[in-house]
């Protein structure tokens, strides 16, 4: 069902590669909310996804490649998609996130600290340039919203999510810090959702997914948050609903975050002991 919140507005959404993809639901309920916008990734991504069937299911949106550590590929991104859909921005996404250690497999007390500032450069500071570049090229229309995905690593450890947990802290962190700066700039929202583990690409890839992904459905009262249903979280966040709702790092997660333990996983733990 559709309900036109994003009726003429206009956006930016990194991170689609595939259907699993978060962004990629993204792009299809804004499509059908009534956005217009432009595809990014960055272009190795783009050669092993499937963003041009994304980009045709929604109204032939155009495909911009863009390396988000690249200042140069944020400026042209950011022209080009001006020019093509007429105006300045009403929304961006930041669905952008990789860590050479965890494809490597090595672990976090064994860290490749090359690999790892990687991990942070990629997956963290790009949400930085992302803005940096948008408030210096006057992109964002007035009341526009910014939204990066995160994950409750940030917060909690999760042994084998390696350093991308420590990207996630970063990059809530930089979403509070310019969240203030571009608020007080032009009344521009920035968040992060937190979501639930989800069966992208990139999630499942890391080592014990499978298990936690269980144990997280288990724990929650609501189960784990499907990736449609982060996509109607984040059509909310850029709709003029949530004008006053900034710097937060908004759970989204079937109850997750704030449940200790649940009848559910008790049950499971008596069948062992018993």
């Amino acid at each position: 069902m559709s309900y036109q919140l994003l009726k003429g507005k206009r956006g930016i959404i990194f991170g689609a590669l595939d259907p699993n993809s978060i962004a990629w639901k993204v792009a299809e309920r804004a499509h059908a909310e009534g956005a217009k916008f432009t595809l990014s990734n960055a272009p190795i991504a783009l050669r092993m996804g499937k963003i041009n069937e994304l980009a045709a299911a929604c109204g032939n949106a155009e495909v911009i490649g863009a390396d988000a550590t690249s200042l140069e590929d944020l400026e042209q991104l950011y022209t080009r998609s001006m020019e093509v859909l007429g105006g300045k921005i009403d929304f961006i996404l930041h669905s952008i996130g990789m860590s050479p250690n965890v494809r490597k497999g090595i672990h976090y007390t064994d860290t490749n600290y090359d690999n790892f500032h990687k991990s942070l450069d990629i997956s963290a500071l790009s949400f930085h340039r992302v803005m940096q570049t948008a408030l210096k090229m006057d992109v964002l229309t007035e009341g526009a919203s910014v939204l990066a995905l995160s994950y409750i690593a940030a917060q909690r450890v999760f042994p084998d999510y390696n350093d991308m947990a420590d990207a996630k802290a970063l990059l809530e962190s930089i979403a509070r810090s310019f969240g203030y700066h571009l608020g007080k700039a032009n009344k521009v929202r920035v968040n992060t959702i937190s979501q639930s583990p989800t069966r992208t690409t990139a999630g499942t890839g890391v080592k014990g997914f499978d298990a936690f992904y269980e144990y997280a459905d288990k724990l929650s009262p609501l189960g784990n948050a499907s990736a449609e249903s982060c996509a109607d979280y984040c059509i909310v966040m850029f709709s003029d609903l949530t004008r006053m709702v900034t710097m937060q790092n908004l759970f989204h997660d079937g109850g997750f975050s704030y449940t200790g333990i649940s009848q559910d996983l008790i049950d499971e733990m008596q069948k062992f002991n018993a």
